[in-house]
């Protein structure tokens, strides 16, 4: 492996796009363009998210968990784990707005640990905004971190950090009672300071209505066409993740074909001793060289029937 400074590629120009802020974001929403966001979980993901012009916002999701750690669960995740990688992801990430995931449990205690851990995210993740699951209850916090000026995303609908209190990963708001709680956390979060809320597994029409409700940008996964954006992990998208497929999922690559083909090929080479190839991809020392070193071996017992 090349330990040198990765080089340049000079038929790669560099992406013309601003830095994203989340003025920006709002402006996308005025326009009615949607917004894209992507997960990424460590400095290649962040790097291929910011390969295109079009990625608005980068995600270090706590579903690294599962697509990166091997966890069964988001819940499992800790803050110091979620500090590494958005640290990783922040030094690959150039235009998009970078957003982590406060981990289950950080700011859950009480309204100064979570400015505490926010804060943590910031200084030694390198995020720009935290994303917080839920409604109501944690409109304090929301308010707290925004007054401190932590950006705020929220995420309301499935949330996955509560999925046993849920009994599974169900979709939410498909009763008009269940509608009525969607979107009466969103305005909460809203007024709480929140600058985006993430919409997760809810009927089309609940997420069309929540966007149209409120005037921060709406991030759909699983909430139809009609929010202000759209987010997938990374690992869906790329299509590397063997799990469970949810509906709201499409492939947007078969990476997992390519890199599984790729080992097993490197294995058939190694084994038939195709590589390395003596002229293309090794080393060659001066023929003098190596016969004087052969002479010094031999002198000390050492080298015989060596060519």
């Amino acid at each position: 492996m090349s330990v040198r400074p990765p080089a340049r590629d000079p038929t790669s120009p560099p992406i013309p796009r601003k830095k994203v802020t989340i003025q920006a974001l709002q402006a996308l929403r005025q326009s009615e363009t949607p917004i894209s966001m992507l997960t990424a979980y460590d400095y290649p993901s962040a790097l291929a998210c910011s390969s295109s012009p079009l990625t608005d916002i980068t995600l270090v999701g706590d579903s690294l968990a599962q697509v990166c750690l091997g966890y069964a669960s988001t819940t499992q995740l800790t803050l110091s784990e979620m500090i590494h990688h958005a640290r990783a992801a922040a030094r690959g990430t150039t235009h998009p707005f970078l957003v982590a995931d406060m981990p289950f449990g950080s700011y859950h205690t009480s309204v100064n640990d979570a400015v505490a851990n926010a804060v943590r995210l910031v200084q030694e993740g390198r995020v720009e905004a935290v994303k917080l699951e839920g409604g109501q209850e944690i409109v304090d916090v929301v308010q707290r971190l925004t007054k401190v000026g932590i950006p705020v995303m929220a995420h309301v609908g499935l949330l996955p950090q509560r999925h046993s209190a849920m009994s599974g990963y169900k979709v939410q708001g498909r009763s008009a009672e269940g509608a009525k709680k969607v979107i009466t956390d969103a305005l909460a979060l809203e007024r709480a300071g929140a600058f985006a809320i993430v919409v997760e597994a809810v009927p089309l029409e609940l997420g069309k209505y929540v966007t149209e409700c409120l005037r921060i940008p709406t991030i759909g996964i699983g909430a139809g066409p009609w929010t202000s954006g759209q987010v997938l992990v990374y690992d869906d998208v790329m299509g590397t993740w063997s799990g469970h497929k949810a509906k709201f999922v499409r492939r947007f690559a078969n990476i997992k074909e390519v890199r599984d083909s790729g080992v097993q090929q490197y294995g058939e080479a190694v084994r038939a001793r195709t590589f390395p190839d003596p002229e293309a991809e090794s080393y060659a020392m001066d023929k003098d060289e190596w016969a004087r070193f052969m002479e010094i071996e031999s002198a000390e017992g050492r080298g015989r029937g060596q060519k």
